[in-house]
């Protein structure tokens, strides 16, 4: 009596193959998807410069026509800083003017931030133009 012997599967060579090759289309997929989950976080930033101007509209018309008198502290929202899980730090840069200010988002250095990406909102006689730097150097 003949016995007949099942020979299916993979080979070990065939196995090794299957690994290089996926190992191949992981290092070229995986940098693009952390760029793309990092800037994908700037929605964050930019909800919050959006309540930060919206904030700054309304300082500018109680201060009589003039941003100068504008701060972050003495605005009527709280800081978006404070929030806790927050990955951006905001400011205004330098003096806002009687015409102009500048809010920026910096990139905390917290689940995978390099604490040095920004985004800049900036405000000058009505035009108003976004900006970014680092990892954010897309947005616009």
């Amino acid at each position: 009596m003949k016995l007949k012997q099942n020979k299916s599967g993979f080979t070990l060579l065939e196995i090794i193959i299957v690994i290089i090759i996926v190992g191949v289309l992981a290092s070229l997929a995986l940098p693009r998807f952390f760029a793309t989950v990092e800037f994908s976080k700037s929605t964050e930033a930019l909800n919050a410069m959006g309540v930060l101007r919206g904030s700054m509209e309304r300082c500018y018309l109680a201060s009589a026509g003039t941003y100068a008198t504008c701060a972050l502290a003495s605005l009527d929202v709280e800081d978006p800083s404070t929030t806790p899980g927050t990955r951006f730090a905001y400011a205004l840069v330098g003096a806002p003017s009687a015409t102009a200010y500048t809010i920026t988002a910096t990139r905390n250095a917290t689940d995978g931030g390099d604490g040095v990406s920004t985004i800049t909102i900036t405000q000058t006689a009505g035009v108003v133009t976004r900006t970014g730097t680092g990892k954010f150097v897309g947005i616009k």
